[in-house]
């Protein structure tokens, strides 16, 4: 994990507070928009959500970090907005997202999300996929039927997003087929698959909020920097989190074979442990075994990356990252308590264990 960053200590900000607000005003919403899903989806959906338990059973689930909702409540603060006109976007952002996790725990073979069971291992592959478009679908249909221009201007960059992170999906896939990934083609790949979502929750209820289009594009900065420091976050967690933490099996992204930044920065080194992981990672393609390593055979690739410099290098990013999102903000004329916000939750980001 990367050490905390000097910014941890420069607020006071609750930012579980923070993060608890965006999940209590954006919640009933999100129910009242999954309720209008037919059977059986309606209840598949709200497993995912962690309402109920596999058996139909109310339930007190994990929902996730809640950091999407909360950018979105928050930016529409930046406009003197209450923090209530930023919620249709808070929940649009929250489905699109919960669509893409349906579709690539199912395209990953995840088994567990949110230390449970997931959607396609309970209900089956086809319910992961349907639930999966129908929150897409739903989550224009939110914005839309609040019928203002300023509506069509979010669902516009939120469909705009929606489009990168799909995107995104597709070059994550095709790289766990490719011996060799670029540093650069990993970063654009994860800017898709995570910036581009996060980045339209920054903006999206500035946007509502009657927000110009440079004010807006300035947040998505902001947004879009702020995802490549938490997906390089989550490259460190997928290889080396606590499984208790994550949720997730140990070594899961080396499981997946998945081109992370750790793996990607390890291999462009230079050096014995970078030429040894090459070796042994261009042999794993090849196999039809993996599945079957022990947990030794990983800890000694998660070694090989850590040797080489990959760890290291990950977490630096994190930091780079995390220091142009805050840089981002020095654009945007705010109230001071919402640019403290702002900056807290980007701390948040790097610093978190899950």
């Amino acid at each position: 994990m990367p050490p905390a960053p000097q910014a941890v200590r420069r607020t006071a900000v609750d930012v579980s507070a923070l993060l608890e607000r965006g999940r209590t005003l954006a919640t009933p919403v999100l129910r009242a928009a999954v309720d209008r899903l037919a059977p059986p989806m309606d209840t598949v959906a709200a497993y995912h959500f962690g309402w109920i338990d596999a058996q139909g059973r109310p339930a007190d689930g994990d929902g996730g970090k809640a950091v999407r909702p909360a950018l979105a409540v928050l930016s529409a603060e930046v406009t003197g907005a209450a923090p209530q006109t930023g919620v249709p976007g808070a929940v649009a952002v929250e489905l699109v997202h919960n669509f893409s996790l349906l579709h690539d725990d199912l395209m990953d073979g995840d088994e567990q999300r949110r230390h449970r069971d997931t959607v396609w291992k309970v209900h089956g592959p086809a319910q992961a996929i349907l639930v999966g478009d129908a929150l897409f679908a739903l989550a224009n249909e939110v914005l839309l039927e609040l019928g203002t221009v300023e509506a069509g201007r979010a669902a516009r960059r939120l469909t705009k997003a929606s489009r990168a992170l799909i995107d995104g999906q597709a070059q994550d896939i095709s790289y766990e087929h490719r011996d060799r990934v670029s540093v650069e083609e990993c970063l654009e790949m994860e800017g898709n698959k995570t910036g581009a979502l996060l980045a339209c929750a920054s903006s999206i209820g500035a946007v509502l909020g009657g927000a110009d289009d440079r004010t807006a594009d300035a947040l998505e900065t902001y947004g879009y920097r702020l995802g490549l420091a938490f997906q390089a976050v989550d490259d460190l967690l997928g290889i080396w989190g606590d499984p208790e933490a994550t949720g997730k099996q140990t070594w899961s992204d080396l499981r997946q074979r998945k081109k992370s930044l750790p793996v990607v920065a390890a291999l462009a080194a230079g050096g014995h442990a970078s030429e040894r992981l090459g070796e042994i990672l261009a042999a794993d393609a090849k196999s039809s075994d993996s599945a079957n390593f022990s947990e030794e055979e990983f800890a000694a690739r998660a070694a090989l990356i850590e040797e080489a410099g990959g760890r290291d290098w990950t977490a630096e990013e994190a930091r780079r990252q995390h220091t142009i999102a805050i840089e981002a903000l020095h654009a945007v004329d705010m109230p001071a308590p919402v640019r403290e916000r702002f900056t807290a939750l980007a701390d948040f980001v790097v610093v978190r264990k899950r």
